[in-house]
């Protein structure tokens, strides 16, 4: 018999069986609002084109994740994601799946850039956006309530749908908000304003939305310029 004690080492975290994990990856930086200049609609929604800064910024999503054992890619509707889901599509062979639910949040009256002029100028409502912490104190635009109660269900079908399965979600900054907060706890816009670029991994066992990792931005270092887009 060994006189040696019993050791119990620190617990090292595994996805349960059954599980789904999630690499949830915020679009690029797509191109600035210009006054006066509104971003094409798709479905209400401004719709641009990702900025030189955001394709270098696809291309090291792509680098990052190409390693992983990829199941699926998941994007939404709005081009933005699509762009930067690519270099890491053609790497892996993968054709994305479109999930119209999980597009950003709707902004109303400030749709096509507008938010991001009407933020830049110090816009009331803008501070009342950030202390109300709901995104429906903009004309016309969706609650975090109804934001919520859209990309949940979309994010929880999708990992429902690939148990024991690694899973590429490129989506939006108010959306990577509203699935952390929600699988944190925390409040509404506790996690606004991930990165461009970024990627937050998050596993989800039947109704269990564990965060493992949030906005981690180690595959940018070297980053062409420092000014991402603050939230849409």
């Amino acid at each position: 018999m060994s006189d040696r004690p019993t050791e119990y080492r620190q617990h090292r975290f595994r996805t349960p069986t059954g599980g789904c994990e999630l690499f949830v990856v915020r679009h690029g930086e797509s191109a600035p609002a210009v006054h006066d200049q509104p971003f094409a609609l798709v479905d209400g929604h401004g719709d641009p084109e990702l900025a030189p800064d955001g394709r270098w910024q696809a291309e090291r999503v792509g680098e990052r994740l190409a390693s992983e054992p990829i199941d699926a890619i998941y994007v939404t509707s709005l081009r933005r994601t699509h762009e930067t889901a690519a270099p890491l599509a053609a790497r892996l062979g993968i054709t994305p799946i479109v999930e119209p639910d999980l597009r950003e949040v709707f902004l109303g009256a400030w749709e096509g850039g507008v938010m991001r002029v009407r933020v830049a100028e110090g816009d009331p409502i803008a501070g009342r956006l950030f202390a109300e912490q709901d995104w429906g104190v903009i004309p016309g635009a969706e609650s975090n309530a109804d934001l919520v109660a859209r990309v949940v269900p979309a994010l929880q079908g999708i990992a429902d749908a690939h148990p024991d399965q690694r899973v590429v979600v490129v989506v939006h900054g108010g959306v990577i908000g509203a699935i952390v907060a929600h699988a944190s706890g925390a409040r509404p816009f506790a996690f606004a304003g991930a990165d461009n670029g970024s990627i937050s991994h998050l596993v989800i066992t039947g109704r269990q939305w564990i965060v493992r990792r949030f906005n981690d931005t180690g595959h940018l270092a070297g980053e062409l310029s420092a000014e991402p887009d603050p939230l849409t």
